[in-house]
């Protein structure tokens, strides 16, 4: 059997777009041949500007740049379709299948933020994403959601019936997040003018991941139960609110803005931190609560859409808009010792059941469904 799959999301730079699917890609075609029979071929296709390389994969790189949504788009439609001649399936690794073709496809699923969060992009963008997403999930044989919740969003907002659908969870990198030296947290806590107690929250700075309510419940705490809270990441959308918060406040000199934070460094912070913080409304599954925990970090999180089947019973469940109980578990995570040791056991163990294997084996059993081979 010969798999195509198109990967030209899988970033070949350092970058706000290395990270969330990117990862998911990179993990499934790292860990994808180990589970597949020997004869299956894996062949994926990226941009003409991606160097990367993984162990039992053709990479074919495109003749142009697709970094570009709409170099992107036209080498989808309209040249893939010719380069899938031979293939007996195809993964549509995000969302979206070309429309001419009759190769069998399988498509996965992130999430359908572009249809609740329309905002968050361009209308071209959200129109191309929302129509040839629809046409993906009723023409692809089979459907993998990278979480149960996105699964069953599928159903509600698209029609499209349980049983086409599969589950692949994902994984983390288990080499890279994992708790590390005092000694080493240490150095990189001096490096970085760092407190030796903070809250940390890492993810893209834009309305979705409802910092204004985070914003608001730290507002609300004593000055004395406060520790600095850090706000990592990239600006998105309507981030500037965000700003402005801290401002009215007058926490300047309490919350901290570093920006984007590198690959190499995110385990780093996360073991640095005295809890992770993570008040999202809606994600496709949550992967920085996951390398959280995986990495030692008591978690507090929302308790909508994905985030309690990844955290489970390791950490703290918040109503998103509740101000007030986000307030309360604050104050807990500040003042209890004995809720900070149970969360990092928990979180750990919680951690473990996680893995880019599993969800290579999820994959290749939708692959089996897709070609008729599952008994």
């Amino acid at each position: 059997m010969h798999i195509a799959l198109n990967a030209h999301l899988l970033s070949g730079r350092a970058g706000y777009r290395s990270a969330g699917i990117h990862s998911y890609i990179a993990g499934l075609l790292r860990t994808l041949p180990r589970v597949l029979p020997n004869d299956w071929r894996l062949t994926a296709f990226v941009g003409g500007a991606n160097t990367l390389t993984f162990p039992g994969v053709t990479m074919r790189r495109a003749a142009l740049d697709t970094e570009s949504p709409a170099r992107r788009i036209v080498w989808e439609q309209l040249i893939q379709p010719f380069a899938l001649a031979g293939c007996d399936l195809h993964h549509a690794l995000a969302f979206v299948a070309p429309a001419l073709t009759r190769v069998p496809a399988v498509a996965t699923i992130y999430d359908l933020s572009f249809v609740h969060y329309p905002d968050r992009l361009s209308a071209p963008r959200r129109l191309y994403l929302d129509w040839f997403t629809r046409l993906t999930c009723q023409r692809a044989r089979r459907l993998i959601a990278i979480s149960h919740s996105t699964a069953r969003d599928l159903t509600a907002t698209f029609g499209v019936p349980a049983d086409r659908i599969d589950i692949a969870l994902p994984g983390y990198d288990r080499e890279a997040f994992h708790p590390l030296p005092a000694e080493q947290i240490a150095v990189f806590r001096a490096e970085k003018g760092l407190p030796d107690r903070f809250w940390l929250f890492i993810g893209t700075l834009e309305p979705r991941k409802n910092l204004l309510t985070l914003i608001e419940a730290y507002a609300a705490l004593p000055a004395r139960d406060r520790l600095p809270l850090i706000l990592a990441g990239g600006k998105g959308w309507d981030y500037q609110p965000i700003f402005d918060a801290a401002a009215r406040h007058r926490l300047q000199n309490s919350i901290r803005f570093p920006g984007f934070i590198p690959t190499t460094e995110v385990a780093l912070w996360y073991n640095s931190a005295e809890a992770f913080v993570y008040p999202s409304i809606f994600e496709g599954f949550g992967l920085p609560v996951l390398e959280a925990m995986a990495c030692g970090t008591p978690v507090i999180t929302s308790d909508t859409s994905s985030l309690p089947e990844v955290i489970g019973a390791a950490g703290a469940l918040v109503a998103p808009r509740d101000v007030g109980a986000w307030t309360d578990a604050l104050r807990q995570a500040s003042a209890d010792e004995s809720w900070r040791t149970t969360a990092r056991t928990r979180g750990l163990e919680r951690a473990s059941l996680f893995s880019w294997e599993e969800t290579a084996r999820a994959t290749a059993a939708s692959y089996r469904k897709a070609l008729g081979l599952s008994r």
